[in-house]
């Protein structure tokens, strides 16, 4: 899909407020409001945006430690990749996984009330799958930056 720089400059505007009215961001990037809309709901079904969302304290809701998880897998293997992949979607301890290159398989945020409850996941979640060769956690000292703020000048190609 080819973004134009309305659709660009829209992107930038909600992705860092999605509470913006139609009005406001039509007032921004020169559209009526329902021409706003139109634009939205076109970027929503091309995949373009892929979810509104509030990013939420986790210690202001009690998930007061957060891991990073190195996982590698005993082989890496279609259908070990893509139950493990299943099993990272359906888990709520798992905020975000990504399948990358170098040294691990995946690497894993997860968050728990406690480092009890941390070793309790561990125990269900990792060392009952056999296809996990190791794991290594890294538990985060303090949230720098969080966000999903992609930055759209001059990297994304405009018609």
């Amino acid at each position: 899909m080819e973004l134009d720089k309305i659709d660009v400059r829209l992107l930038d505007l909600i992705q860092r407020n999605n509470k913006l009215t139609s009005e406001e961001l039509g007032e921004v990037v020169g559209l009526s409001p329902s021409g706003v809309q139109r634009r939205l709901k076109r970027l929503r079904s091309e995949g373009v945006i892929e979810a509104d969302v509030s990013i939420v304290s986790p210690t202001a809701v009690g998930r007061n430690v957060t891991m990073l998880v190195l996982v590698s897998l005993e082989r890496e293997r279609a259908d070990i990749v893509d139950r493990f992949k299943a099993s990272i979607a359906n888990t709520p301890e798992v905020m975000s996984g990504f399948y990358v290159t170098g040294d691990a398989d995946f690497v894993l945020t997860i968050t728990a009330n406690s480092m009890e409850d941390y070793e309790l996941f561990t125990r269900s979640f990792f060392y009952e799958n056999s296809d996990i060769k190791s794991i290594k956690t890294m538990v985060v000292m303090d949230r720098v930056k969080a966000g999903f703020v992609l930055p759209l000048h001059g990297g994304v190609s405009v018609k």
